[in-house]
Order: C-alpha cells, then structure tokens, then sequence
C-alpha cells in the first residue's frame, strides 16, 4: 500500500487523459479555410510570413475530411449556406466552428436590405468562437484561435457525445 493510494479518488487516469487529449488537440488546430468575401484576405495574410500561424500549431487544409475546425470568414449567403453545412457535416470529431467578421457574425451591412444574406453563421452551424470587425485584422484572428485553445481546454469528453446527439442533420 502506497501513500498515494487511494488519495485522488477513482477516475484519476480519465481526468488526466482528458486533460492531454484536450492540450494535444488544442496545440494542433487545422482549419477548414472557407473565405467568402473581403474577410479571406485578411485570413490569408494572417497566415502569411508576417503573422506566422504556424508557430501556434495551426496549419490550414483545404479539404473537410482533414479539418478540424470550420472558419467561416465573410458573407455567407442563403444559396452557399447548404454547402457550408455539408462541408461541416464531412469534417471528423471533434469538430469547432469560428465566425469571423461582421457578415458572418451577424449579416454585416446587408442583413437589412439583403434577402440573400443569412443572418449569422449560427443560424445554421453551431458557432463556437466570433471574431468581430469588417474585417478583423490578423491580430484579431489570433485572438480567435487562442480563444479556441481556451474552449478547447475546457471540454470533456462526455460534452462531446452530448453535442454529436444534438448535432444538426
């Protein structure tokens, strides 16, 4: 009998592996790059030499199957709406969702007038982090990604299961 023995309780092994998983995926980030409108430059230069997105462990990929994570960055109309849903829906769990610019957050300025415009991203995909600003400067996108890591950190693996019952079909 040891002196550690017994001490932290019986699910030592699963908080602790919980714990790793959620920093291992947290430090890897590959997002979906999914540029609709002016919002895609500003996410281009952000993964440019300047800003260097690479140093925090996120690569972007170009195709769902490999991503795990949806940026969804400009205007996002009613017709491309269905074809965001179905890239979201081929993307592997664990899967996050970041909002960025005004358009994407909220309509931007065609919300009013646009009949085309969908009022948000989380009118369809359940959105886990928004970037605010038309468009948000590289520095703000970081934010996001580092907020991710945050809500990343923070998840466990029962939420998880929770969210893919509820997932929309």
């Amino acid at each position: 009998m040891s002196i550690i023995e017994g001490r932290y309780g019986p699910n030592v092994l699963i908080t602790s592996v919980d714990k790793i998983f959620n920093w291992s995926r947290s430090r890897s980030i590959w997002p979906l790059t999914f540029g609709l409108a002016c919002c895609a430059i500003e996410m281009m230069a952000t993964n440019a030499s300047r800003f260097d997105l690479d140093r925090f462990g996120i690569f972007p990929r170009p195709t769902p199957r490999q991503a795990d994570c949806l940026l969804v960055s400009g205007t996002l109309t009613a017709k491309m709406a269905e074809r965001v849903v179905r890239l979201y829906h081929q993307m592997a769990e664990p899967k996050w969702v970041i909002s960025m610019g005004s358009c994407s957050n909220s309509g931007g300025p065609y919300w009013e007038y646009g009949y085309h415009v969908v009022k948000g991203v989380d009118m369809v995909l359940p959105v886990d982090v928004y970037i605010p600003g038309c468009p948000p400067r590289p520095e703000a996108l970081i934010d996001g990604f580092l907020k991710l890591r945050e809500v990343i950190e923070k998840e466990t693996i029962a939420r998880q299961a929770a969210q893919t019952d509820g997932a929309i079909k």
